[in-house]
């Protein structure tokens, strides 16, 4: 009962929100770099934002006020945004009266430095300060800074309807943690994002009832480390040890909510992200392999194939733990998908390292990945005390190898599902043709197909043909039971 209650409050808070931005007048243009948190939050200021008058547009030329919401965990991604920066400069100057903001790790990162380095700037925001954001606008206003980058110890907008920008009406991201405790030395997320805090159980039901009433198909969970979700009535997870004996006794972990979220909507399908090999349990795996609905895919980033250089990112698990974990993986279902992350040239990489991590790529064979080359981000562990002493050029060529190897491998997995027919969610138009619809697979594998008579939600049977390294291409053969 107390759950239904949850769930009727939400559907009224958005039709109030919906009410509310149809009489809105102010424009708000905003972009997002980074990961799927980031796009997340950016969906949460929007729905604050909406309060305040402002309704979103897509050209930056007719905005009041222009946000980018930025990603510092490379440092290409900090120089794409002061790039970006200059063009809003050049727009500010046809449009003085036009408000620039900086939001997410970026600004936590560099607090009232980005003021004072990047002029435009008119305020300052980090991840768990968008509440403030009305306040802030006021500042301005008054000719004041604008700077809020206090991290919260809570989950900050649980209970917060996100305005859905650039939505496909099929596919929504549902953030269930913030912030991580992990500590790899490479990482600034810890600093930027904060500790772990999770985010109650119902109020994550509550918005995956409010998608699956706007005929949403598919939701992601989402968190810096969903492993580590336990809600135990609020709190970080460091507490957890300090609570109540009837809080542990109660308490829900990541598979527990994985469980709730499939059984209370069969229908929907459901993702999650990002995993960490360190904290997932296998009961986890064995929720995935309980419910259809629950996607055969998981992100597992492993960064290195070397022992060494594992521990010397402070990563918590050996080589040979993480192979455990991959077989243990696909013994208990064995059409998973996995996809990787893995930084090339971290310090004190030698060729034998980088010859371990080409020798896992092997045993694995991943789906797909994302591979980069290290880059020194400023407060990190290796930052204060690692030198960055892999020369560029042979970052280069390693990246290159890795990049290569795991084509091949993209191609073995993509090849594999040739002949056979696969469950597809229709998501749009392929980009290629507007004859064409794209769709992912439960392994989250693109697929194109004719259109025929099929639309945007559906869910299609599709028989694969032919494929390339990343996408399969199929004929569809009838709907899904699952429509």
């Amino acid at each position: 009962m107390a759950s239904e209650n949850v769930i009727v409050e939400k559907n009224q808070g958005q039709a109030l929100i919906t009410d509310k931005i149809k009489e809105n007048q102010k424009k708000l243009y905003m972009e997002s770099y980074g990961c799927q948190m980031n796009l997340n939050d950016s969906e949460i200021v929007a729905s604050i934002l909406s309060e305040q008058g402002y309704n979103t547009t897509t050209l930056i030329e007719e905005a009041d006020l222009v946000l980018v919401n930025t990603c510092s965990i490379r440092e290409k991604a900090e120089m794409t945004i002061r790039k970006r920066l200059e063009k809003y400069n050049a727009v500010k100057r046809i449009n003085p009266t036009m408000k620039v903001g900086v939001l997410g790790c970026m600004a936590e990162r560099l607090k009232e430095k980005f003021l004072e380095e990047e002029k435009i700037i008119d305020l300052v925001v980090g991840p768990d300060a968008y509440r403030d954001l009305p306040n802030l606008l006021q500042e301005i206003d008054a000719g004041r800074e604008a700077v809020n980058v206090i991290l919260s110890k809570d989950e900050t907008y649980g209970d917060v309807s996100p305005v859905r920008l650039n939505s496909n009406g099929v596919s929504a991201f549902v953030s269930i943690t913030r912030g991580c405790d992990n500590m790899c030395t490479f990482c600034v997320v810890p600093f930027t994002r904060g500790r772990e805090r999770s985010r109650d159980p119902q109020s994550i039901l509550a918005e995956i009832q409010d998608l699956k009433d706007k005929n949403y198909k598919e939701i992601t969970l989402l968190g810096q480390n969903v492993d580590s979700f336990l809600w135990f009535g609020g709190g970080m997870k460091k507490d957890f040890k300090n609570a109540s004996e009837i809080a542990k006794a109660t308490a829900i972990d990541f598979s527990q909510l994985l469980d709730m979220c499939a059984t209370a909507f069969p229908k929907m399908r459901i993702r999650f992200s990002t995993s960490n090999p360190q904290d997932m349990e296998l009961d986890v795996i064995y929720t995935m392999a309980k419910h259809q609905n629950i996607c055969n895919y998981i992100h597992l980033p492993v960064q290195s194939g070397s022992t060494k250089i594992l521990k010397a990112m402070n990563r918590q698990h050996t080589r040979e733990e993480y192979m455990t974990l991959i077989d243990t993986i696909f013994k208990i279902i064995p059409d998973i998908a996995v996809s990787q992350d893995m930084i090339i040239g971290f310090c004190g990489e030698t060729e034998e390292d980088h010859q371990d991590t080409l020798s896992l790529l092997e045993y694995v064979k991943y789906d797909y990945g994302y591979m980069f080359t290290y880059s020194e981000r400023p407060g990190t562990p290796a930052a204060k005390k690692m030198k960055d002493d892999v020369p560029l050029d042979v970052k280069k060529r390693r990246l290159a190898e890795i990049i290569t190897l795991q084509r091949e491998h993209s191609h073995f997995r993509t090849n594999a599902f040739v002949g056979k027919t696969l469950e597809v969610l229709v998501e749009g138009s392929s980009k290629k043709s507007d004859l064409h619809w794209k769709g992912r697979t439960s392994q989250n594998t693109m697929v194109v197909f004719p259109k025929e008579n099929y639309k945007v939600g559906d869910f299609v049977n599709v028989k694969i043909d032919d494929c390339t390294s990343a996408t399969l291409i199929g004929t569809a053969v009838e709907y899904s039971k699952n429509n």
